[in-house]
């Protein structure tokens, strides 16, 4: 069952089982490489759990900066940042078809005057067929 916003809005509990220690490393030029190391509740590093890593980047569009996130597979910093470019090229061909499917499918919508149809007058027209003077 589909939640309403108001109500998960209402669940804002965070699960100290599944926590991560962030650290955040950029080039100031095309994105940023977040680590993300789990550890336990009280801080100390969760070796049963692998770091994470993930690219952020952006890129502009009609509505301005449309945030690019994307996992990247390393075991380092280094193997993370050999990996961004191609991964965010990925990530960023994956978002342009997934916006493309987006516009056609609100192209291909049948839109519907909000009251409905006005009844039909003679012949099928609607408005009564009558010329109406304001």
């Amino acid at each position: 069952m589909a939640t309403r916003p108001e109500e998960r809005m209402t669940d804002l509990v965070m699960d100290p089982t599944d926590l991560w220690l962030e650290e955040v490393y950029t080039d100031r030029r095309v994105g940023t490489i977040r680590k993300l190391t789990p550890v336990k509740g009280d801080g100390a590093r969760d070796a049963g759990r692998d770091v994470q890593w993930v690219g952020e980047t952006q890129v502009m569009s009609q509505l301005g900066a449309l945030p690019i996130t994307f996992a990247l597979e390393a075991k380092t910093l280094e193997e993370a940042a050999d990996k961004f470019g191609p991964e965010a090229k990925k990530a960023i061909e994956r978002t342009m078809r997934e916006l493309q499917e987006m516009r056609r499918q609100a192209a291909s919508q049948i839109v519907i005057p909000q009251g409905g149809l006005p009844p039909a007058g003679p012949g099928g027209l609607p408005g009564g067929g009558k010329i109406q003077m304001p």
